[in-house]
């Protein structure tokens, strides 16, 4: 056999080794691909019961879900909203409150807390004023499930903040709430408290609109467009603007 017999030779022989493997690796993926496999919520005769899921285990956790401290994840003592924070309050909590509540919180409820946020502004539902009596009375816990379960138009944010920044939002709230109605006894010596009209008036900016209504394109929020108690009715917001708290200097 003469030498370009021999490379002709092996050649074909390599080919056909090459196609031989590629049909075993073909067959061998479809009986991969294809194998009996359980499908949820469907019957099967693999289990004596009938069922191809298995039943949980009695008296088990999944891995991150044990949640020892219910009010930490709740907000709730005895299934009503409790009123203290899970844990001590610091400047870098607050600090970081203030970030998660600027990034989220803003849109509707504005930096200073009186529900008239630039979404509520371009008509939508309007939002909780943090500055009312029935909030400013609210339990701390109230805070952390409305924004863990929502409230009337707003949604939920328990995927979006986690627990520790949802106490960190209601500890900045607490404290947007208290220089907002400050008093001269309240702020350390050597300041006092001021209204945040004179404080925009001393450093050039709008003081804000004192009767403020919302626009007639304004909706609830809700599936049905309906008020479904939540407290104000639209058209009836007469605004209460940071020119009308008090803060401190």
């Amino acid at each position: 056999m003469s030498h370009l017999q021999r490379r002709n030779f092996a050649r074909k022989l390599g080919a056909g080794v090459a196609m031989a493997a590629m049909l075993a690796m073909a067959g061998c993926r479809a009986d991969m691909q294809d194998q009996p496999r359980g499908f949820p919520q469907r019957g099967s005769d693999f289990f004596a019961d009938g069922r191809s899921a298995r039943p949980q285990m009695e008296n088990t956790v999944a891995r991150g879900q044990l949640h020892e401290n219910s009010y930490y994840y709740t907000g709730l003592e005895g299934g009503k909203e409790g009123n203290s924070l899970p844990f001590a309050v610091t400047p870098a909590i607050l600090e970081r409150g203030q970030e998660r509540y600027n990034v989220y919180c803003t849109p509707c409820h504005s930096r200073v807390g009186n529900g008239e946020g630039m979404i509520v502004q371009r008509g939508y539902r309007p939002a909780g004023d943090f500055h009312t009596d029935r909030l400013r009375t609210a339990p701390l816990g109230h805070f952390f499930n409305v924004i863990t379960n929502g409230y009337g138009a707003m949604p939920e944010y328990a995927s979006q903040v986690a627990p520790a920044d949802r106490w960190a939002i209601v500890a900045y709230i607490k404290a947007l709430q208290l220089s907002q109605d400050a008093k001269d006894s309240d702020a350390p010596a050597g300041t006092k408290a001021e209204e945040l009209k004179d404080i925009a008036k001393e450093e050039g900016l709008e003081p804000g609109t004192l009767n403020w209504s919302l626009p007639a394109t304004a909706v609830y929020g809700t599936p049905d467009n309906q008020d479904h108690g939540i407290p104000e009715a639209i058209g009836s917001k007469s605004a209460a603007p940071a020119t009308k708290q008090g803060a401190s200097k």
